[in-house]
């Protein structure tokens, strides 16, 4: 049987448990074409609020009564596919489920590097190491020299963020919640400064932390903590707008103070960014980060929940903040 945990009814805002149900269906056989997935890992992403809302965003929302959208790692169980043999590690968009027929075009590729883990398809070798990855080289146009701060940055992606920036020669700053994640954003991941947004001035510290100002954003969040970052900005700075965890509603659009006069002032430049813009350039971004890995150049926290029941608070649980590195059911 495959289970899988259901989108059962629409929420608003953050999805908790009395969205989602389980539900049994027989697996079904591959017809000629397809491939039947064992799925052994469901991945848990900030964007997974906005695919069950039925808000506007980039991708349609996910339908009721179907499996919650989310990437996944398996291994071909069954092929019937001219390009992936039984026994093939793939990863792909496979949804909140234990198996998986495919036709190929949820696959987004073959998980060649047996010497790391698999799980790591989710996550650093997979859509947070690829947007970290292009977010901070292409979008924020880091260089070596520059300031980076980073929000969220002891989480799956703004932690690959950190470190990237730092093997570029950035001087990198880190903002996160509590003293656990400011301490490992300076001993695990390696940032020249870090602040507590739950204990310290935001805007105090980033003038003692930059005092040249900010010459890179990494928004993971926006709310309170990037309004501080805005009043500290140097001239020509860049900002990428990567993620909004810090916003739990946005109906009606929240209004927090206004950035046109420190973009005026800093002639400084915001963008918003999609990894999968940088889709034909992947595996550019993964041989790099797969390299630096093997080299031990990038430390990678993994938080495990076990069992498809634990995936229904697990959207919940990235939003709270409780998890310790990158958030993977382990089924």
């Amino acid at each position: 049987m495959n289970t899988q945990i259901i989108l059962a009814n629409r929420p608003v805002g953050v999805p908790g448990p009395e969205h989602f149900e389980r539900r049994e269906v027989p697996v079904g056989e591959p017809g000629e074409g397809e491939v039947l997935i064992r799925v052994t890992h469901w991945s848990v992403d900030p964007a997974m609020r906005g695919w069950a809302n039925d808000v506007p965003n980039y991708s349609p929302p996910v339908a009721l009564g179907d499996p919650m959208r989310s990437f996944g790692v398996g291994e071909v169980l069954e092929s019937r596919h001219p390009d992936y043999a039984e026994g093939d590690v793939i990863h792909g968009l496979f949804g909140w489920q234990t198996h998986k027929i495919s036709d190929g075009r949820e696959i987004s590729r073959k998980v060649t590097e047996t010497d790391l883990p698999r799980s790591y398809a989710l996550g650093i070798m997979g859509l947070n190491g690829v947007t970290a990855y292009f977010g901070l080289r292409e979008s924020c146009a880091a260089k070596a020299g520059d300031t980076v701060v980073v929000s969220t940055g002891a989480g799956a992606v703004g932690s690959a963020v950190g470190q990237i920036a730092k093997i570029m020669g950035c001087r990198t700053v880190g903002i996160a919640g509590g003293a656990e994640k400011r301490r490992a954003c300076i001993e695990d991941f390696g940032y020249g400064a870090a602040i507590d947004y739950k204990s310290q001035d935001v805007g105090g510290a980033l003038a003692e932390a930059c005092p040249d100002g900010v010459d890179c954003y990494f928004d993971n969040t926006c709310g309170p903590i990037s309004d501080a970052v805005m009043e500290h900005l140097a001239l020509g700075a860049r900002i990428t707008i990567c993620g909004t965890a810090a916003v739990t509603d946005w109906n009606p659009t929240p209004m927090g103070p206004r950035v046109h006069r420190q973009l005026l002032v800093a002639r400084a430049r915001m963008q918003g960014f999609l990894a999968f813009d940088y889709a034909d350039r992947t595996e550019e971004a993964l041989a790099a980060l797969a390299g630096w890995l093997r080299e031990g150049e990038l430390t990678v926290r993994e938080h495990f929940l076990d069992g498809p029941e634990a995936a229904m608070d697990a959207i919940g649980m990235l939003y709270r903040g409780e998890n310790t590195g990158k958030l993977i059911v382990r089924v």
